[in-house]
């Protein structure tokens, strides 16, 4: 019998209503004169103010704490193509993530288009709904080419969280890796293994965060991404094509101080494990198995800091730490678009985070379990209540110091006090 299949089905039919999410009025509409106000005659005002004024969006309609999910069920997590709406259930899952960790709306969207072209016009058509775009489950390379066309082309934030996502949190947890275990991020040998969407932005954040390229060496199904490699070669991959006589996992793993798993279940052996550099980091994101198994791996090396996707084992690297809270800040000063700065900040926010003392209602989310800065806690807990003011303010700030702000904020103290009160009920 597979129980959590049964115990999945039966919480999405739950209370004979399909599905997780639903739409609900934010304005009365229980007398004829709120029906004149909601409907006709009354909503013509706001049309009209509207139209002379665009920004007046964001004052009369729900469009600047809203957020598109889109996806065309092309690479399901770790499912892969099963078409638009079997992904309807994710998107409708992070349509609940977004509204219960950041208080943000969402209308999912699932898209039975895979040509990019079709797609970037179909987004780029919706543009005036939402104050922003998550972006989820579309394959590479056609990922790459779909979220930049958008960036460039809109004037909301876009953001593909496949790629983005596990690379904000992943770099928050290496650079406290290695300050646990005392290594300096530009001395860090790094092994990446898969050069999807995911694999590619955390090579880059990685190297934005102070990892040499040099030091970087990416896998794909075929082997080590070299220079003069032809099979299978993109340009997203041939940036990070080094000059190396390593060609499998292997080798690869051998005195390297960090291994990036985005890639298939158990394809890391113990041997490659003991290979590696003393204080190994291993990020095993593969999901539902890791590269590795968490219980091999703490049993080949006792000196290992590990971190999977899952959240029964320390140092989930857990995409809900991020999305959210970046879409928060970024909606909250009206960026127009999420920079390569404002992703850093975010990273930075949740690495300080983690540092700091577990207050009780951590505890209490997870069975009275207490977390302290070290090998087993590297990033916060997604249950984690400060996580919202600590992140979605870096965020907020960043767009601002960038000049990517059309609604900058000064009182920053009033805008986390504000973050605090607006998230209470969902806490309490």
């Amino acid at each position: 019998m597979d129980v959590l299949k049964e115990k999945a089905l039966a919480y999405h039919m739950m209370n004979g209503v399909p599905g997780k999410v639903s739409v609900v009025p934010s304005k009365p509409c229980q007398t004829a004169a709120d029906l004149g106000l909601a409907y006709t005659p009354g909503v013509a005002k706001p049309v009209l103010e509207i139209a002379e004024n665009s920004e007046d969006a964001y004052k009369y309609t729900s469009k600047g704490n809203l957020v598109a999910v889109i996806s065309n069920g092309t690479a399901i997590l770790g499912l892969g193509d099963r078409g638009a709406l079997a992904s309807k259930p994710v998107m409708e899952g992070k349509g609940v993530l977004f509204k219960r960790f950041a208080d943000i709306d969402v209308f999912d969207i699932e898209l039975n288009e895979k040509d990019p072209a079709k797609i970037i016009e179909m987004v780029k058509a919706m543009e005036p709904t939402f104050g922003g775009v998550n972006l989820e489950d579309i394959k590479g390379p056609e990922c790459f080419e779909i979220e930049q066309k958008l960036i460039e082309m809109c004037d909301i934030p876009i953001f593909h969280d496949d790629q983005h996502g596990t690379a904000i949190i992943a770099t928050a947890g290496l650079m406290n890796a290695s300050e646990v275990v005392g290594k300096k991020l530009e001395d860090l040998k790094v092994v990446v293994n898969g050069a999807g969407a995911a694999g590619i932005s955390c090579s880059k954040m990685f190297i934005a965060s102070g990892v040499r390229p040099e030091n970087i060496l990416m896998l794909d199904s075929k082997g080590v991404i070299y220079k003069g490699r032809q099979a299978g070669m993109t340009k997203e991959k041939q940036e990070f094509a080094v000059e190396t006589n390593k060609r499998t996992l292997a080798e690869a793993m051998v005195k390297a101080d960090v291994f990036m798993g985005l890639s298939v279940a158990d394809c890391v052996t113990p041997e490659m494990l003991l290979s590696m550099a003393d204080d190994p980091i291993v990020f095993a994101m593969s999901n539902p198995n890791p590269e590795i198994a968490y219980e091999v791996a703490v049993a080949t090396r006792k000196d290992l800091i590990m971190a999977t996707g899952r959240s029964d084992y320390p140092n989930q690297i857990n995409n809900v730490l991020g999305f959210p809270f970046i879409f928060r800040g970024a909606l909250d000063v009206r960026s127009s678009k999420i920079s390569e700065g404002m992703k850093m900040a975010a990273a930075k926010a949740l690495a300080a985070l983690a540092k700091e003392p577990i207050p009780q209602v951590v505890r209490k989310a997870y069975g009275g379990q207490d977390f302290s800065f070290g090998r087993n806690y590297i990033v916060p807990k997604p249950f984690d209540p400060r996580v919202i003011e600590w992140e979605a303010v870096a965020v907020a700030k960043a767009a601002c110091e960038e000049g990517l702000a059309k609604k900058p904020i000064t009182d920053w103290e009033a805008y986390r006090k504000s973050l605090v009160e607006r998230m209470a009920h969902y806490w309490n």
